[in-house]
């Protein structure tokens, strides 16, 4: 058969459904082909980000395919991903490969580009070898440590003849495709260090989500009576609302109230986390000075930033290990509640704060009443940080992404779009306004698949965060504001249903409303994060007074 026609027969045998992109002319050829899977999107690096956040909700690899043309535009998202450890499939077409040396329209080096950010980039050179490309790039994308994968293939290949060399992996359609057991070795000594300790903490990353272990995480913590945190990006990894629970720790995300349990523990297990520095607000908690366990299925991770007991596993089905070691010996189990009473309290306080513009930490409050099963995707800034913290999850599971493996602006939109074709939920994309100009376009796409989206717009006509950022470092605030938009128009333009929100009491009514009409954007008018400051660990730290108290 065609190149074309095999590529499309491969991925239908991973299971594919989705395929995210846009049309060029190197990848004319299988556009006939693709028809019934192709989303079609309006930006290459959105359509990344679509594909990222499809795998996070679907826990299937996401398949995005651009141009040669396109390509350098999608390295945004790849980047995003590998930094995320989300297992993408990227396609991109090319002109016949000595085309570059030609100066021919559109070729590059694509090689070269997505080397370093993806777990291998596979050039295609005939029709005969596209099943063992493809089998390789979902073997690689979703076993170990998840990640990126690109596939170049040049037109003609799409053109020739060709057949299937190798049948499909089909068990590496999903993921964790395979769970290795850290060594009984490491293990029993985790276990020993565990039992020893007079008060532990877990704290959980994205790798435990990813390996969808919060039942092990929620039995170990109630069969040791220890606390839990997680990361911004593990929220969920355990209810908020379990005894247990102290929300999110760290830098991003991370309270007064969440952060002093690590502060105070004499040991810390770090479960799926790659101890970066907003998780951790740059090694600060839990301190070096710490005894550490860190489990991560990566290698590159596990005692890179802490002197841990290291287990290299997969989370799921090493906990199920230490579980069970932990049984068959003598447990204590600590009489442990945590009390959040004077921290509610004390939230509830910031909450009723009333002032010109709508009250964050109250808006975030009344969505979590709200709330019952949708995904919430939320950008850098307002909608993260407030939503970490504060937003109080009822349900373990995957019903947050935020993509701080690298951090840039404008994921949420665009992803959204992902998160609800990957999960069958309503989606709740938490953007900005600084966001908003990253990714606007996709509106239409939201729009044209009739999406099951609201799209909360956090306006503060600035980059907020770095306004923030700027004042805790004692700088004149300069280079960030924005000049005044419509946004409603600008919605109802691309074809949503919009609504404005400019004071606390319309909030409940308008969100209310919003969820029912999807697809939709609700503009909510807030201060700059300089003038209302979200909880940040180090900003918490350098304000005067007792504005630091807050959270």
């Amino acid at each position: 058969m065609k190149g074309s026609t095999l590529l499309l027969s491969l991925l239908k045998d991973y299971d594919v459904e989705h395929v995210f992109g846009l049309p060029g002319e190197t990848s004319i050829p299988y556009y006939p082909e693709l028809a019934g899977l192709h989303v079609i999107t309006r930006d290459e690096r959105n359509a990344v980000y679509m594909a990222d956040a499809y795998a996070r909700a679907s826990f299937k690899p996401g398949v995005v395919e651009g141009p040669s043309v396109g390509s350098p535009y999608m390295l945004p998202g790849v980047i995003e991903a590998y930094k995320s450890s989300s297992p993408v499939i990227v396609i991109t077409t090319d002109t016949d490969l000595y085309g570059e040396k030609m100066n021919m329209l559109t070729s590059l080096d694509q090689t070269a580009l997505f080397r370093p950010y993806t777990k291998d980039s596979i050039t295609v050179i005939r029709a005969d070898d596209l099943s063992h490309a493809v089998r390789r790039a979902f073997r690689l994308a979703t076993a170990g440590r998840p990640g990126p994968v690109h596939l170049r293939i040049p037109s003609h290949v799409l053109e020739e003849e060709g057949s299937i060399t190798l049948p499909p992996q089909r068990e590496f359609s999903r993921y964790p495709a395979q769970r290795p057991v850290a060594d009984q070795d490491a293990i029993r000594l985790a276990v020993s260090a565990l039992l020893d300790s007079v008060n532990p903490v877990l704290v959980c990353g994205q790798g435990a989500l990813y390996s969808r272990a919060w039942d092990e995480v929620a039995e170990l913590a109630e069969l040791l009576g220890t606390p839990v945190g997680t990361t911004i990006t593990g929220k969920g990894c355990i209810s908020e609302y379990h005894p247990l629970s102290i929300g999110v720790v760290g830098g991003r995300g991370g309270t007064s109230f969440s952060n002093s349990f690590l502060e105070e523990a004499d040991l810390v297990f770090l479960v799926g986390s790659n101890a970066d520095s907003a998780n951790t607000d740059r090694w600060r908690y839990p301190s070096r000075s710490k005894t550490v366990i860190q489990l991560d299925v990566s290698e590159a991770e596990v005692g890179n930033n802490y002197n841990a007991i290291s287990l290299i596993g997969d989370v799921k089905a090493t906990l199920r290990e230490i579980i069970k070691e932990l049984r068959s010996r003598e447990v204590r189990k600590r009489e442990i509640r945590v009390n959040r009473k004077e921290f509610d309290s004390r939230i509830e306080e910031v909450a009723g704060v009333r002032g010109d513009r709508v009250n964050p930490v109250r808006f975030i409050k009344e969505l979590e009443r709200r709330v019952e099963d949708q995904v919430i995707v939320a950008d850098p800034g307002v909608g993260a940080i407030y939503t970490s913290a504060l937003f109080r999850t009822r349900k373990a599971g995957r019903h947050f992404i935020f993509n701080y493996g690298l951090g840039g602006l404008g994921y949420s939109i665009p992803a959204s779009i992902g998160a609800q074709l990957g999960s069958g939920r309503q989606v709740l994309a938490m953007s900005g306004d600084g966001s908003f100009g990253f990714s606007a376009g996709e509106l239409e796409t939201i729009s044209r698949l009739k999406s099951d989206v609201v799209v909360f717009l956090f306006n503060n006509s600035s980059y907020g965060w770095i306004r923030a950022e700027m004042r805790v470092q004692g700088r004149d605030v300069r280079g960030t504001d924005f000049s005044s938009l419509d946004y409603v128009k600008i919605a109802e333009g691309f074809g949503l249903r919009a609504y404005r929100i400019s004071t606390d009491e319309e909030i409940g009514d308008v969100v209310d409303q919003a969820m029912r009409t999807t697809p939709s954007l609700v503009e909510v008018v807030v201060e700059p994060e300089d003038r209302f400051f979200p909880p940040v660990a180090h900003w918490a730290r350098s304000l005067p007074g007792d504005v630091k108290h807050v959270y």
